[in-house]
Parts: C-alpha cells; sequence; structure tokens
C-alpha cells in the first residue's frame, strides 16, 4: 500500500527554473496583467454608460470582460509572486480554492460564449422576433445559467481533487494548481479523477460547441440567402470577433483537458495555460473593439467627451 502523506502546501515549479529569466518574465506578466485588467473594465464601463451599446450583444459581451478579469487574477498574482520569491509555495487550502474557482470561471465563459453565438443566430436569423425573444429578462436568465452551473461544477470537481492522496512529491510542474499536474504527483484517488476530468470536459466541450457550430451553420445558410452584399458583409463582421474568440479559447483548453496527464502533455499544458489564463483575457477586448464598428465609436465618443469635461 502507499505510504499516503498530510500535505500542508504545494511547490509551484512555475515556467522555468532558470534565475536569470525570473525577473524577466515578472516585468512581461505584470504589463499583460495590467493590459487586461484595463482593457476588460474599460470595456465593462465603456458599454454600461455608452447608449449604443445596450444590446443583449454587448450585455454578454460584459459578462465575458468581468470574467476574463478573474479568470485571469485567479492565476496571475500569485505567478508573479513566486517569480520573485524563494519558496514558491502555495498552502494545500490555496491550492484548492485556486482549483475552484479556475474550474468555475472556465465553465462559466465557455457557456458565455455559446450564449453569445446564440445571441448572434436570433439577430441574423429571426430579426423580427429579436427584440421580444431577447428581452432584458431572457438575457439575465441566459447570463446566470452559466454561472449557477459553472460554480456547482466545479465544486464536485474540486471535490474530487481533494480526493486525491500525495506520497512525499509536492512539486506541482505549473505555475498554478491545475488538475493534469495534480493528478501526475497524486499516488492515490487517481483514477476516478482522472476519469471524471475527461469526461466532464469532454461533456461541457461537446454540448457548448454543438450550440457554436449550430448556431453559426443556421447563420451562415442565412447569409448565403441575403441578396445585398452589404448585409452579408456586416452580418458576418457581427460574427468574426466572437469565433476568433471561440476558437482561441476552446483550442487551448482542449489541448490541455482531454488528454490524460504524462510528463510530456503537463509541460505542453504550462505553456499553453499561459495563453488561455493571461494572453487570451488580454486579446478579448482587443478582438471586440478593433473589429466592431459600435464599439470604436463609443470610445470615440466617450474621449470627446471626457475632453469637453475638462
Amino acid at each position: 500500500m502507499p505510504n499516503f502523506t498530510d500535505v500542508t502546501e504545494f511547490v509551484l515549479l512555475g515556467l522555468t527554473s532558470r534565475q536569470e529569466f525570473q525577473v524577466l518574465f515578472f516585468v512581461i506578466f505584470l504589463v499583460v496583467y495590467m493590459i487586461t485588467l484595463l482593457g476588460n473594465v474599460g470595456m465593462i464601463i465603456l458599454i454600461s454608460i455608452s447608449p449604443q451599446l445596450q444590446s443583449p450583444m454587448y450585455f454578454f459581451l460584459s459578462h465575458l470582460s468581468f470574467v476574463d478579469v478573474w479568470l485571469s487574477s485567479n492565476v496571475t498574482p500569485k505567478m508573479l509572486e513566486n517569480l520573485l520569491s524563494e519558496t514558491k509555495t502555495i498552502s494545500y487550502v490555496g491550492c484548492l480554492v485556486q482549483c475552484y474557482f479556475f474550474i468555475a470561471l472556465v465553465h462559466v465563459e465557455v457557456y458565455i460564449l455559446a450564449v453569445m453565438a446564440f445571441d448572434r443566430y436570433m439577430a441574423i436569423c429571426k430579426p423580427l422576433l429579436y427584440g421580444s425573444r431577447m428581452s432584458r429578462i431572457v438575457c439575465v436568465r441566459l447570463i446566470s445559467a452559466p454561472y449557477v452551473y459553472g460554480f456547482s461544477v466545479s465544486l464536485i470537481c474540486t471535490l474530487w481533487t481533494h480526493g486525491l492522496y500525495f506520497c512525499g512529491n509536492f512539486e506541482i510542474n505549473h505555475f498554478y494548481c491545475a488538475d493534469p499536474p495534480l493528478i501526475k504527483i497524486a499516488c492515490g484517488g487517481v483514477h476516478i479523477k482522472e476519469y471524471t476530468m475527461i469526461v466532464i470536459a469532454g461533456i461541457n466541450f461537446t454540448y457548448s460547441l454543438s450550440v457554436v457550430f449550430t448556431s453559426y451553420a443556421l447563420i451562415v445558410v442565412t447569409v448565403l440567402r441575403m441578396r445585398s452584399a452589404e448585409g452579408r458583409k456586416k452580418a458576418f463582421s457581427t460574427c468574426g470577433s466572437h469565433l476568433t474568440a471561440v476558437t482561441l479559447f476552446y483550442g487551448t483548453l482542449m489541448f490541455m483537458y482531454l488528454r490524460r496527464p504524462t510528463e510530456e502533455s503537463v509541460e505542453q499544458g504550462k505553456m499553453v495555460a499561459m495563453f488561455y489564463t493571461t494572453v487570451i483575457p488580454m486579446l478579448n477586448p482587443m478582438i471586440y473593439s478593433l473589429r466592431n464598428k459600435d464599439v470604436r465609436e463609443a470610445v470615440n465618443k466617450a474621449i470627446a467627451k471626457a475632453n469637453v469635461g475638462q
């Protein structure tokens, strides 16, 4: 029988063990984190104060920005602290808390992206019914479901993580507490955790992606039937930003969570995880603002109004 050991803290090995890169990485990811906060908080404020952005699409976008802020904040501050620290530790309770919020926020974002795809379907394929079918009450219900589901599923997944046993190896080959590297160093409770992680990830990706693919398949059919070239261009432009965000987020998550944890997959997963925990939350406001005429106009009006106020 394995000699299980009570664990009080883990050591996060981080991105690299080379000391000469620690300060450089600290500066880079501090800048990325500040841009993420400014971009997403700025998007939330802009949507709340701009009359031309008071539609379901931007209501959902503000929640996407909200989740991105917390997803990045759940991981980046501890990573920055460990880059300049000698010990690089995280308590066992802190590790479980980080796992809980990470899993919850990822599930919330996955389903917000699915809800946004459904919203685009309603706007383009059912324009005459859009106002009544996507009322404020309906939008609140649609956005509440991902939060309730995400935090509920995460509680179950975190309890399974709590069921892992360790035999003396407390070094996590990652920069935050993630399930694959935890499974890799555990010596008990591994099989049920590994199985449930892959099954739950597979179910959620399959269901949410089916909503996205079905919505966009119907959108493509509707757009191709449009006689106006300008109408087709406008319809595709409103979907381009969302499709870019979906591709980036789903692609990186699938690469990490739909594979069995091995030394190679865990090492590769660190680079992928860096992308969806820090880079994607930074890029989302840029993707939606640079490719969206309404957002650009709202930014210009907000700047003009601020200059007049001065």
